[in-house]
């Protein structure tokens, strides 16, 4: 069961999940109703009238088509309680570092002002630092865009950092020439 600090805050999203879990009943409620049918016809082969005159072998064959429908509902169940069990994982970007080999231009890109608004100068306390792929025609090079971030020592008003530039594919490694390259090419 979903505890309620793990449901999402959007109306979309709940309803979309009562959907899912509104069909999953009725699956499950059809795999019931398919097994029952399949109890019940094995019980009048094994248990009714023309029972004696009954094959051996057909007994075999219903308990077969039984264990197999049971089988499967098992496994979906199985998996379904598995996926409930995961946590939920923020999507993770992690694509490694870009050769070492290849050479690096450095991008830094400050604030506007590195003034607080109380007056007192901003220091740097740490900064973002991204790769991307480009290409100079035949050569191959790492641009590495920094962005310090800024705090004041005399308040707490917060940190001032730059905003990261736009990029042709959001948070994607290649540049717009490396791009423009890979289509010519």
């Amino acid at each position: 069961m979903l505890d309620a600090a793990e449901l999402p805050d959007d109306i979309a999203a709940l309803k979309a999940m009562l959907i899912a879990a509104a069909v999953r009943d009725h699956r499950k409620d059809e795999r019931i109703a398919q097994l029952e049918k399949l109890v019940a016809a094995f019980k009048q082969a094994a248990f009714g009238r023309r029972s004696e005159k009954s094959d051996p072998d057909q007994f075999e064959l219903a308990l077969e088509d039984l264990e197999t429908a049971i089988a499967v509902v098992q496994a979906e169940e199985d998996a379904e309680d598995r996926l409930a069990r995961r946590p939920a994982k923020p999507r993770s970007a992690n694509r490694g570092s870009l050769p070492k080999h290849l050479p690096r231009i450095e991008e830094i890109i400050e604030p506007q002002n590195l003034v607080c608004g109380c007056g007192g100068g901003l220091h740097c306390i740490g900064e973002d630092v991204s790769e991307r792929l480009d290409v100079i025609p035949a050569q191959f090079r790492v641009i590495v865009t920094r962005r310090p971030k800024y705090a004041c020592r005399s308040c707490t008003d917060g940190v001032v950092q730059a905003p990261a530039p736009a990029r042709l594919i959001p948070g994607g490694l290649p540049t717009e020439a490396m791009v423009a390259h890979v289509l010519v090419s």
